[in-house]
């Protein structure tokens, strides 16, 4: 859902934040696997569709070619961090950027269409501030 909603925020954005690309991935995810039929619906509902997004395991090769990774929770990045080298990416919770003490959103897998609601809209919280913090990295970036 995340990659869904912030996909669709830059498609608003003039470059170059438009065409940044965000892929999403777990820590624990198997391969290869459709969205849970919740996260589905609670992306359709705001009118987003995940008709093609099949699951993917996180790679060494997408951290080291990412402007940022973005967690759900404190235990995602601790798992992440153990498991790969994060050292040229920063690793960043999507709440963190937030003036919030709530800064986990709990995983809903397996979970009610409300919590993934409930999902969905803390994450529609995070976005503006994940895309100023983007903005933030593309322009130090040099052309």
């Amino acid at each position: 859902m995340a990659a869904a909603l912030v996909q669709h925020a830059l498609a608003a954005e003039p470059e170059p934040l438009h065409s940044v690309k965000i892929l999403s991935a777990g820590v624990s995810a198997l391969d290869g696997y459709p969205p849970s039929a919740n996260s589905a619906q609670a992306l359709r509902k705001v009118g987003i569709t995940l008709n093609n997004h099949r699951s993917k395991r996180v790679t060494q090769e997408m951290l080291d070619a990412s402007l940022a990774a973005f967690c759900m929770t404190e235990a995602h990045r601790a798992m992440l961090e153990l498991q790969y080298d994060t050292s040229r990416t920063q690793v960043l919770l999507m709440r963190e950027l937030l003036d919030t003490a709530e800064r986990d959103i709990p995983d809903p897998f397996g979970s009610n269409l409300q919590a993934y609601e409930a999902c969905r809209d803390s994450m529609v919280e995070a976005i503006p501030a994940i895309l100023s913090y983007l903005r933030g990295i593309l322009a130090q970036k040099p052309s």
